[in-house]
């Protein structure tokens, strides 16, 4: 059974406002220096300007997704910075990777239900 175009659009909405408040949330948190964050970042070894470009790709990201024209980079950049994040836990720091994992899902499949038709109907018009 499929989905009327509006209960799609409000499923895509409810998730964008869940990622915005998660991501504003742990961005600020990166860039308010929160001392878990700081011990965090300091296992992860690059540095506390790490966790700074972290913070504020999240928040970016985060403002990206409220903006209507702007959601799709906003899920695309956000699915890409837990997929990293996901590769750090897995591959640096350890620890449970479900979260990041998850994130990185959500936000594709934002990115996904957002994604521009242009780019089909561009290649189907080469063939032609």
């Amino acid at each position: 059974m499929a989905l009327s175009k509006t209960t799609n659009n409000r499923i895509v909405w409810a998730v964008r406002l869940l990622l915005a408040l998660a991501f504003g949330a742990a961005g600020t948190a990166k860039l308010a220096g929160v001392p878990l964050m700081i011990q965090i970042f300091e296992h992860i070894g690059f540095g506390q300007w790490f966790r700074y470009v972290t913070g504020l790709v999240e928040v970016t990201g985060a403002v990206l997704l409220l903006i209507p024209r702007t959601g799709f980079l906003g899920g695309l950049l956000l699915a890409a910075t837990m997929v990293c994040a996901l590769a750090t836990h897995l591959l640096i720091i350890g620890g449970n990777p479900g979260p990041a994992a998850l994130l990185a899902l959500l936000s594709a499949f934002v990115a996904h239900s957002l994604r521009s038709p242009y780019g089909e109907l561009a290649r189907a018009g080469e063939r032609t």
